[in-house]
């Protein structure tokens, strides 16, 4: 599965962006895709994930109301509607994924907490400044 992200640039603060990660190669029945984010000297950070065999979603409290998570399924994009930005919110923002076959249980909050995913994208960097 290659993830490719796109949408990051500066922005003032109150600003808004949106974010787009698009997979490819993806063959198994569902898939989860998260983001994260990273600032320099700071560990990274999960922000929301959403998976498609439902639309089910979950976010960060850092983000929760102000971020928006999305998916079209018919193009393996998802997007992150990113919404009254702040400087804490300057960072690379980057994609994951994982894919899932049908049955059985599975932990999608604990592989997000966990940050285990198969594939990865290489990001895009968001600067809130004024």
């Amino acid at each position: 599965v290659t993830l490719m992200e796109s949408g990051g640039g500066p922005v003032q603060p109150g600003g808004s962006l949106r974010l787009s990660c698009t997979a490819s190669g993806l063959t198994l029945d569902y898939y989860l895709i998260a983001w994260f984010r990273q600032a320099p000297g700071k560990a990274r950070e999960g922000l929301s994930y959403i998976v498609s065999l439902d639309n089910r979603t979950d976010y960060a409290d850092s983000v929760r109301g102000r971020f928006i998570i999305s998916n079209d399924d018919r193009t393996k994009t998802v997007f992150l509607q990113m919404n009254n930005l702040t400087r804490e919110d300057t960072a690379r923002y980057s994609c994951a994924a994982q894919e899932y076959s049908n049955g059985g249980y599975v932990d999608f909050t604990r592989r997000f907490r966990n940050q285990v995913f198969r594939s990865w994208g290489q990001g895009t960097q968001v600067t809130v400044s004024s």
